[in-house]
């Protein structure tokens, strides 16, 4: 199952809708309320709500029976997946030959780091950002894990249980701020700073997320490549680490760091500029296409 939240032209308020094929969503608000399934407008609340994977099978079934709710993916405006996380957590180094690559040592347990919410964006949607404020933009290719369910305290083993699904994720960095400042956090949580999408696909569909092609492009030009399978901690370590510090809540997204290849370590550097494409792609979550602007 896809996942994604969706605009239309005609100025209606966004909605939540499932992506059953390469040309067709299902507006699951509609679909819903003709089934008699009441569902929230945003994934976030969705992912809160009891048995929520039925409540969307069964809008989805009505919706290939009737054609209600059923719209051309040509029609519909793609957003941010999960538009309103309460968190973002995010893991730095956790790919060994990316922290080789920055002469850092390889962690013994995670380093954990935040975006503001307010750095997310989605498909599509552009990367700004003020030149006189920042002159070293980057990109960074990540999985994203989403929360599905409360964490809090759990065990490694257990942890997967509480993901929702997975996300392709960008995130997006202001080298000069982050090492200037000695932590992370201005650096990396500037206004759309936080590219995510392009739908979530749901954990069932994911038979490892630790075996999964990650890479990045940028116009064209793949600039990183490698696998989920060299990730330091796994998903169910990160989870499982993250809740013990503090609860995690459904919705909240977690990057789960990125591999080599990144360009302020690139000889010569390569550094994101005003009408740069870059795309991060996942093996069987989907490609991620962002373009950049000055702001």
């Amino acid at each position: 199952m896809r996942l994604g939240q969706y605009g239309t032209t005609d100025g209606t308020q966004g909605w939540v809708g499932a992506k059953t094929d390469d040309r067709t969503v299902v507006d699951l608000i509609e679909a819903g309320a003709a089934a008699g399934v009441e569902i929230p407008r945003e994934s976030t609340d969705l992912l809160a709500e009891w048995e929520w994977r039925r409540k969307v099978e069964l809008a989805v079934e009505y919706a290939e029976e009737t054609g209600v709710g059923v719209r051309d993916v040509d029609d519909v405006e793609r957003q941010a997946p999960i538009r309103t996380p309460g968190k973002v957590v995010c893991v730095g180094l956790n790919y060994r030959d990316h922290a080789e690559e920055g002469d850092n040592p390889i962690p013994d347990e995670p380093v954990l780091f935040s975006k503001f919410p307010t750095s997310v964006i989605g498909p599509g949607d552009t990367i700004a950002w003020d030149p006189d404020y920042t002159e070293k933009v980057d990109y960074e290719a990540e999985l994203v894990a989403v929360v599905g369910r409360e964490a809090r305290r759990v065990d490694p083993e257990e942890a997967l249980d509480h993901v929702a699904g997975y996300l392709v994720g960008n995130d997006v960095s202001a080298r000069d701020l982050q090492h200037g400042d000695g932590q992370w956090v201005r650096g990396k949580s500037l206004d759309t700073f936080a590219p995510i999408g392009p739908e979530l696909v749901t954990a069932n569909e994911v038979d490892d997320p630790h075996d999964l092609d990650i890479w990045a492009e940028v116009n064209g030009e793949r600039l990183q490549e490698s696998t989920t399978s060299n990730l330091i901690f796994g998903v169910d370590e990160l989870v499982s680490f993250c809740s013990r510090a503090f609860t995690l809540e459904p919705g909240d997204l977690l990057f789960t760091g990125t591999p080599p290849g990144v360009g302020v370590y690139r000889d010569p550097p390569v550094l994101l500029e005003d009408g740069d494409e870059v795309t991060i792609g996942i093996d069987g979550i989907g490609e991620l296409t962002n373009t950049c602007s000055y702001a």
